[in-house]
């Protein structure tokens, strides 16, 4: 930023007596610039350099390494545009991989020759963007010492009073030639442009013009300054405050070089064109203010989502409904960082870094516990290819003792097996079935003697379905006593007719589906009003009601999501998943009472 307080004290030029000399002090900061027009044309260069393909990109970079261009913002363009293309690729391939039939988790890209070349291309600018700076270096201390000479050569007239009158033209180009010569090294700044105003002071001290002269330069830099004042007010208004601040930089550039005005106008003009330049800078310094502001607000939405990601406890992941509703999870954190805007950039990367490795660190060990449960699949798979084998070589025995009972050993060491492989699932308990069932079927038919026993245990469990539909419809207050009882008795009767096994199987289980349905109605009313009594002390009614609504609800979508992982290719499938949707029904009426008594609370 210009500044402004230094500008006062730069019209003092070549007065004509002692009196009329003004102190010198410090100056400006040189400031380099670009023009409006070179924003102008590097900010249509930029949209101009996007790229249609990454090919393209790596083919603009490598221009730009060979011309020498290391323009930042071109080349922050080139690599925003590559590596959007590039993890659209990357994203596009993993899909093609998926719908291959492949597992998304063992997805890995394929090394990327082309954002090789483009890495070694972008260290080639950054390492020709820091010659360059040692350049531009170079050219400053070259000017340092184009600037000293020129002091020097002034120093030299003032030094010979006699000859100050045939030196004006000579010292008039050195002036030109000043404002010619290029900014110097920072730290000399000051420093140089005081020795030289001191000197170009003391020049002018002993010029004797006359005053007609000196009145006519007064009018011109009058007229030049004017129109610097009116530049500069005009950027007050300009709809780009930072491009404003550039232009300013030029008018103070100018307005410093151009000679002084009559005296008794001097404050009036400086006073204008600060007024102006202080607008102007204050537009560009609220400016950045808010983009700080904003950048600030941004880091720390991004650091409560690496806090969300970090505090996940993936030892308590185990399910997987709950891998895949934390990875839901993950995947809208993600997307909610996208949406976000950048962080300061000194700690952009970091904290991009930061996100990154929560992330990883959730999916590596997702990956891993799903390794682990394919490992376990492939093992129990082993195993229950054994018990095949067993059952297959005890399937034609005619030793039916014997053989069932290592037949139903074999049962229930499957039982303890754990699951295999779903796109196997079927086919090996297919196998397994039907060897007992070859055993088991020739076995029946070789037992008829056991028809009149397996009669007599269907007149038991058709007096125990009797006695059940009796429970059914007295209302018994130890229903579930007598339920459970019947149940007992039942599991301790033999085996019925095969032919009408299904049958009475069938009536018994909607008798007890009948029974337990009102042992749970009954209960939950039951629940309801022991929570209505017992409910936190801080809570209402309404707000009971309501917590045990949500509750419900988790429950309902707990059992839902359990249903998707259900096959209902078998009878045991078919089984569970019918006893899963009946609780579910079950869950909705509860849920539709308390939704109604929370409705009639509301209204008292």
């Amino acid at each position: 930023m210009i500044d402004t307080h230094a500008m006062s004290e730069i019209e003092a030029t070549h007065p004509t007596t002692a009196e009329e000399t003004l102190p010198t002090v410090e100056p400006a900061v040189e400031v380099t610039t670009e023009s409006p027009e070179e924003e102008c044309a590097k900010a249509t260069e930029t949209a101009a350099a996007t790229p249609a393909s990454k090919e393209e990109a790596v083919a603009q970079l490598k221009e730009l390494a060979e011309s020498g261009n290391t323009d930042r913002t071109l080349c922050d363009h080139l690599r925003v545009a590559f590596y959007k293309m590039h993890n659209e690729q990357v994203a596009a391939a993993r899909q093609a991989f998926i719908e291959a039939g492949g597992n998304a988790d063992d997805f890995a890209p394929e090394t990327d020759s082309l954002e090789t070349e483009f890495k070694e291309l972008m260290a080639v600018i950054k390492e020709k963007r820091a010659a360059q700076a040692a350049e531009v270096e170079a050219e400053r201390q070259a000017n340092l010492e184009k600037k000293l000479a020129i002091i020097e050569k002034i120093k030299e007239m003032v030094a010979n009073p006699d000859s100050i009158d045939k030196n004006y033209e000579a010292f008039k180009a050195l002036e030109t030639e000043w404002r010619e010569v290029g900014q110097v090294p920072a730290e000399h700044t000051t420093e140089v442009w005081k020795n030289f105003q001191h000197q170009r002071e003391q020049f002018y001290d002993l010029l004797r013009i006359n005053h007609e002269m000196r009145a006519y330069d007064f009018k011109k830099n009058l007229e030049i300054k004017t129109r610097l004042c009116e530049a500069a007010e005009r950027l007050v208004d300009a709809e780009d405050p930072v491009s404003a601040f550039h232009q300013l930089q030029k008018l103070h550039q100018e307005f410093r070089e151009t000679g002084p005005v009559a005296k008794e106008l001097r404050e009036e003009v400086w006073t204008r064109f600060k007024t102006a330049s202080t607008l102007v800078n204050k537009r560009h310094q609220d400016h950045f203010l808010s983009i700080k502001a904003d950048e600030e607000d941004n880091l720390k939405q991004k650091q409560t989502l690496c806090e969300i990601v970090e505090s996940i406890d993936l030892d308590a992941i185990q399910k997987p409904s709950e891998w895949e509703e934390a990875t839901k999870n993950i995947i809208a954190l993600q997307a909610q960082w996208k949406s976000i805007g950048y962080a300061p950039r000194k700690v952009n990367q970091d904290i991009f870094e930061r996100f990154r490795t929560a992330c990883d660190r959730f999916f590596n060990a997702k990956t891993a516990h799903f390794r682990g449960i394919r490992e376990s699949q492939s093992e129990n798979l082993k195993l229950k290819m054994a018990l095949c084998e067993r059952a297959e070589k005890l399937q034609d025995s005619t030793d039916w003792a014997t053989t069932t009972n290592e037949l139903v050993a074999l049962q229930a060491e499957w039982k303890t097996i754990g699951p295999v492989p779903g796109k196997v699932s079927e086919s090996i308990w297919k196998r397994f079935n039907t060897a007992c069932n070859a055993f088991f079927a020739a076995k029946q038919a070789a037992g008829k003697e056991q028809r009149s026993e397996e009669e007599a245990n269907l007149t038991k469990k058709l007096d125990i379905i009797s006695r059940l539909e009796a429970l059914a419809n007295d209302g018994s207050e130890n229903l579930l006593q007598d339920v459970r009882a019947l149940q007992d008795e039942w599991n301790a009767t033999g085996h019925v007719p095969f032919r009408k096994k299904d049958k009475v199987n069938r009536r018994y289980r909607e008798l007890c589906d009948t029974l337990y349905d009102t042992i749970h109605r009954t209960g939950s009313r039951r629940r309801v009003e022991n929570a209505m009594r017992q409910g936190g002390k801080n809570l209402s009614p309404a707000q009971r009601l309501q917590k045990m609504i949500e509750e419900k609800r988790t429950e309902i979508k707990n059992y839902e999501t359990n249903l998707t992982f259900l096959s209902t290719k078998s009878k045991s499938g078919n089984s569970l998943v019918a006893d899963i949707e009946r609780r579910i029904g079950r869950l909705k009426e509860e849920l539709a009472e308390l939704e109604e008594k929370l409705a009639q609370t509301s209204a008292e």
